[in-house]
């Protein structure tokens, strides 16, 4: 039995109500980026938001950014970040993150954005959308790879150097490899066993001996 566009007995849509999850989905995993304090959980949360986001993408109709999505930022920058997260952790530095301190003056920012942000969409005509236009995944391959190749070979050129750059951060000196791994030596002390500075051992201070 085919699934009807609607909800059994109301006139809700399908696709409403997975927009509506999707969106919430993204939502929660973008606060949780900014809100957890494991480093590691932000970098799995910051995924998930990336693949809401690449589900909204197959509602809207256009397969291929869905799976440039995929692809690209989970597939490559979301590992990629969370690879250079683990390499560059050193074994000394705090496990969990600390909130900034510009956090009492980012929250009100942030609040008065989201205002604007509202304002401007409750107030605005917006016009009645049409029909979804389902994207042709080969009409955007000839395009991307004839009026647009300057720009796509452009951006590989700079995902590549992003690529380089991450590995010679994540790279370590091998000589401060090996001061790290080095136990710490025991304090010197600078006093001469049994005596003073300057004096010997036994003596008293000038190297002079005591007299009876």
């Amino acid at each position: 039995m085919p699934i009807g566009d609607t909800i059994p007995l109301t006139p809700v849509r399908w696709e409403d109500v997975l927009f509506l999850a999707l969106a919430t989905l993204l939502i929660v995993s973008a606060l949780l980026v900014v809100s957890l304090r494991d480093i590691i959980h932000c970098g799995l949360a910051m995924i998930v938001s990336f693949a809401a986001l690449a589900g909204i993408y197959v509602l809207l109709g256009n397969p291929l950014l869905a799976a440039t999505q995929v692809l690209v930022y989970i597939g490559a920058i979301s590992i990629l970040i969370l690879f250079a997260i683990m390499l560059t952790q050193t074994k000394n530095a705090p496990a969990r993150l600390v909130f900034q301190t510009q956090a009492r003056l980012a929250a009100p920012a942030a609040a008065a954005i989201a205002v604007v942000i509202t304002g401007v969409v409750l107030t605005t005509t917006w016009p009645a959308g049409g029909e979804r236009l389902w994207t042709s995944t080969t009409q955007i391959s000839t395009l991307l790879f004839t009026d647009y190749v300057l720009p796509f070979e452009t951006v590989s050129v700079l995902l590549t150097a992003a690529v380089v750059g991450a590995v010679v951060l994540a790279r370590r000196d091998p000589r401060e490899s090996a001061l790290a791994e080095l136990p710490p030596g025991p304090a010197q002390d600078e006093t001469p066993a049994g005596g003073e500075p300057g004096g010997e051992p036994g003596g008293e201070p000038g190297g002079e001996r005591g007299r009876s």
